[in-house]
């Protein structure tokens, strides 16, 4: 496969922009050789610079529930635009979707008043903010592995693309930034509970993916997350669902739905801005009443709330309030699972898939990935080799062992077809 002026662009990136990428997991350095460089998307399939075609297994690292270029998606994007893209002033399209995420999320998540942001960082740091405002705390519990951006307080032992790259954290993080940052095992109730004795009196909340997506998929054990909500009710901390990857993708109603929790807040973005840069707070009223104007707890963005991506987040609700979709969606990841559970052992391969809905990672380790030390515990040679033969023949994978998959509407049976064949060549190569 021919990707000249992809590797050309890529040279020329480097002499502009850090690594020639904006985020660090488009280098391709934990897999090697050169990105492609995308010219569009249509569907289930992004085209190169160099005219060839990929099958999207990354969907905009989630954000595409429905495809590149939902004719609804777009149409709604371009009648905004024809009216104004940013007003640094309110809208009528942030009321509209702020309606649709509440009545989507209600009994699930609690939400009854959210506030708009423009990434999943903003949304995660303005969350804690917020719940040691509330609490007068200000011990954070956080996951080993688990990613909620790159706010400072954040970057212990986080996952994705700070894990492809082998660091701990960051440079340029005061120590004083993470001094109250706690961090523990996913899937590890006791580790929790010893933090929190520990820590009595102290800890404002408690952050976590319910679904790990940021060390590839990592689903919650039985009791994992009704045992932090309890634990979380028993200390005085606040319960934060990081939703930002599973907020209407696991169902309508995301991961509070699909596992009957309810947090005290949630985080929302990517499939909430339908591709276009949009996140969102929100929770009980007597919380978010706190946000300034009306509290103590300062927040703000001038891009916030900006009617483009009101208007691509309540297109994307919109698709997303369809009968069947979800139905739909399990179907198909079950399908991909099974299929490669069968190509797994036909070829021999050590490794083994894991998937919550149409999320899915598959882990070259044979021993289930419950935390961030199993999945490091992978073999990532084998997944680069993986990855570079599935791009080889048109599949694009995501450039990490320790990123999930996504998947979404527009992949249909075609689709399960060419990846499952594609995967199971890459497989049998050993």
């Amino acid at each position: 496969m021919n990707r000249n002026r992809s590797a050309s662009l890529q040279r020329r990136a480097e002499s502009l922009i850090p690594g020639g990428v904006d985020s660090p997991v488009r280098s391709f350095r934990a897999v090697g050789g050169n990105p492609p460089w995308f010219e569009r998307g249509s569907g289930a399939y992004l085209y190169d610079v160099d005219g060839n075609r990929y099958l999207d297994c990354i969907a905009s690292w989630g954000a595409l529930l429905f495809g590149h270029a939902h004719p609804a998606v777009t149409a709604a994007i371009t009648a905004a635009a024809a009216r104004g893209s940013s007003f640094g002033a309110s809208c009528p399209g942030e009321l509209e979707l702020a309606d649709a995420v509440v009545r989507a999320l209600p009994a699930a998540a609690g939400i009854e008043m959210l506030r708009f942001v423009n990434s999943g960082t903003e949304a995660t740091m303005s969350a804690v903010r917020l719940a040691r405002g509330f609490t007068g705390r200000e011990g954070v519990l956080k996951f080993s592995g688990a990613y909620h951006g790159h706010a400072d307080l954040f970057l212990v032992e986080a996952g994705s693309g700070v894990a492809t790259l082998g660091l701990a954290t960051s440079a340029g993080v005061p120590a004083g930034a993470v001094f109250n940052t706690h961090t523990v095992p996913y899937n590890d109730l006791a580790a929790v509970e010893a933090v929190l004795e520990q820590q009595r009196g102290t800890m404002a909340a408690i952050i976590v993916e319910p679904v790990a997506g940021n060390m590839g998929c990592v689903p919650p054990a039985p009791d994992f997350l009704p045992g932090l909500r309890a634990l979380a009710t028993r200390h005085g901390a606040l319960l934060i669902f990081d939703e930002v990857m599973t907020g209407f993708r696991l169902a309508r109603g995301g991961a509070s739905e699909r596992y009957g929790i309810r947090p005290d807040l949630v985080t929302l973005g990517k499939i909430l801005g339908g591709g276009l840069p949009v996140a969102a707070y929100g929770g009980r009223r007597d919380l978010m009443n706190l946000i300034a104007p009306l509290g103590p707890v300062y927040q703000a963005g001038t891009l916030s709330g900006n009617p483009l991506a009101m208007a691509a987040g309540l297109a994307s609700l919109e698709l997303a309030a369809a009968p069947g979709v979800y139905e739909g969606l399990e179907a198909w990841g079950l399908e991909i699972e099974q299929g490669l559970v069968q190509a797994i052992a036909d070829t021999g391969a050590s490794a083994r898939v894991q998937r919550v809905g149409s999320m899915l990672t598959v882990f070259f380790c044979a021993p289930p990935v419950a935390n961030f030390a199993d999945a490091r515990a992978s073999d990532t040679r084998a997944f680069a080799r993986f990855h570079a033969r599935m791009l080889e023949q048109g599949i694009l994978w995501p450039p990490s062992q320790f990123e999930a998959a996504f998947f979404g509407t527009a992949h249909g049976p075609a689709e399960a077809a060419a990846l499952l064949a594609a995967a199971r060549s890459a497989l049998g190569e050993g």
